[in-house]
């Protein structure tokens, strides 16, 4: 098995500024750091260095979006605002945004990172990917930065897959703790994507990401949203998969899948409050692996998006790149122990609820 890695350091010197977590500093808040900072991102990198790991994947150089594949989803006006910030330091872009000096060419360089990534798996130069980049993108809009994202990287890459590389048919799985909000837009009206979120209810962005969002127009029905309750842990997980993602992913037949993969629906997040474990994103991954060789030839790509708990992230990414290049690295998980017998973490009744719900969502594919 053949895996690509998309990383490059520029990605952590995308500076966000100093911060109260989320929230500007300023009497009576006192200054700290913000949330997303490279420290998580990484740490990742250092635990695939020690590991062994990066030695065992292929890697796939990163190089700026143009213009016009930011096009593709982002108007011109956003292309302009970001680019007219870059020399500003600790400007908000836009909801919840921060940017620092370089931003502009820094997210030019991850969009472009997550593009390459979709490339060498196109042509068949690594058989699945993982792209480390920064910062994010899955809830960037277009016309609007929003949540950390100055672009949508996995929508500027599933339409260069589409426009370019004559794709008829993409998926995206998102597993961020946090609604896929931008990525949903990207597709609402396109029945050329399937668009899966599974995230905490009423999480982030506010008042988004509901079951009742399925899409409009051609694209009615290719929308699904999983809200799960807060809580919600490996149990709950597993149930989404097996009984809502595979089944759509196994009707709908894409002939790719992106993953937005943020690690912040694992235990312990700041800015989550699900149980999920390294463990747990191993054994998701292995389900997308699986679903992905039955319906396209194993095409799965993997970009970076949210995670912010530092001691933890890195190894639900060990985890998970694990899986994919079908590599033990033999470094043991040291949270997984104690994590995975946090109390509820079998399927609850009200998770399988809203689960029950979701899967009637099938039935318009």
């Amino acid at each position: 098995m053949k895996t690509g890695f998309v990383h490059h350091e520029l990605f952590m010197w995308h500076n966000t500024g100093n911060f109260a977590g989320v929230m500007p500093f300023g009497n009576p808040v006192q200054p700290y750091e913000h949330v997303e900072n490279p420290e998580t991102k990484r740490r990742i990198k250092n635990l695939l260095d020690v590991s062994g790991m990066t030695g065992k994947l292929v890697p796939i150089e990163p190089r700026p979006a143009t213009e016009e594949e930011l096009l593709r989803f982002h108007t011109k006006d956003h292309i302009e605002k970001i680019q007219s910030l870059n020399e500003s330091f600790g400007v908000d872009a836009g909801f919840f945004t921060p940017m620092g000096r370089g931003s502009y060419e820094i997210a030019l360089l991850s969009a472009g990172g997550v593009i390459e990534a979709v490339d060498a798996v196109l042509s068949d130069r690594v058989d699945n990917a993982y792209a480390l980049v920064r910062p994010p993108g899955h809830h960037a809009l277009p016309d609007l930065a929003m949540g950390f994202c100055l672009f949508g990287n996995a929508v500027i890459a599933g339409k260069h897959a589409l426009d370019v590389k004559g794709l008829e048919r993409i998926a995206y799985v998102d597993w961020d703790v946090h609604h896929g909000n931008g990525t949903q837009a990207g597709f609402y009206d396109d029945p050329r994507a399937l668009t899966i979120s599974v995230h905490q209810d009423n999480c982030f962005p506010p008042d988004s990401g509901h079951l009742s969002e399925i899409g409009e127009g051609a694209g009615e029905g290719f929308n699904i949203n999983v809200p799960l309750p807060p809580g919600s842990g490996n149990g709950a997980y597993e149930a989404t998969f097996d009984r809502v993602v595979l089944p759509a992913l196994r009707r709908y037949k894409p002939e790719l899948i992106i993953v937005p993969s943020g690690f912040d629906a694992g235990a312990h997040d700041p800015l989550g409050r699900m149980m999920v474990t390294g463990g747990e994103y191993r054994s998701l991954t292995r389900k997308m692996m699986r679903v992905a060789d039955e319906v396209c030839d194993g095409r799965l790509v993997l970009c970076h998006e949210g995670g912010y708990n530092a001691p933890t992230v890195p190894f639900y990414a060990l985890a998970v790149i694990e899986a994919l290049s079908g590599v033990d690295s033999g470094v043991e998980d040291p949270f997984d122990p104690l994590l995975s017998v946090m109390g509820q973490q079998e399927l609850q009744p009200h998770q399988d609820a809203l689960i029950r719900q979701a899967e009637e969502l099938l039935d318009r594919l």
